[in-house]
C-alpha cells in the first residue's frame, strides 16, 4: 500500500502543480471555474506544500524501489500521510460549500486511501 499511496501523490501532484505553475504565468489567466482560484500568496503556499509532498513522494519512492520499505522509509512515508490525512479532512471543514468543490472531494477520496496505508503500516510501527 505505501507505494499506492505514494503513486497516488505523484501522479495527482505533477498535473495539478503543472497547472498552478502554468496559471501564474503572464498572460494566462485561471479560468472562472478553476478551483484554486486567482493566484494569490495563499495559492503560491499552496503550490510550496504540493511541491514539498510531490519532492518528498518521489524521494520515498526512490528509496523504496531502490532498498525496499524499510522501518525508516515507512515511519517517514506514515507521516507523511497522516499529515496529508489531516490537512486532507480539514479542507473539508473549513472550505465553504465544501462537498461542491472538486479539490476537497477529491482531498477526501485521497486521505481514505491513505488511511488504509497507515492502517496498513500502523502494527508494524507500533510493535
Amino acid at each position: 500500500m505505501i507505494v499506492v499511496s505514494l503513486l497516488l501523490n505523484i501522479v495527482v501532484l505533477i498535473p495539478v502543480v503543472a497547472v498552478l505553475v502554468l496559471s501564474t504565468r503572464r498572460g494566462i489567466d485561471a479560468r472562472p471555474r478553476f478551483p484554486w482560484g486567482e493566484r494569490t500568496p495563499a495559492r503560491d503556499i499552496l503550490l510550496a506544500i504540493y511541491v514539498a509532498i510531490l519532492v518528498v513522494s518521489i524521494a520515498l519512492l526512490a528509496v523504496v524501489a531502490t532498498s525496499g520499505p524499510t522501518p525508516v522509509v515507512e515511519a517517514a512515508a506514515a507521516a507523511l500521510f497522516a499529515v496529508q490525512i489531516i490537512y486532507k479532512v480539514l479542507t473539508a471543514v473549513l472550505v465553504r460549500n465544501a462537498l461542491r468543490n472538486p479539490v476537497v472531494l477529491s482531498n477526501l477520496g485521497i486521505a481514505v486511501v491513505h488511511a488504509v496505508t497507515v492502517a496498513t503500516l500502523a502494527p508494524a510501527l507500533l510493535a
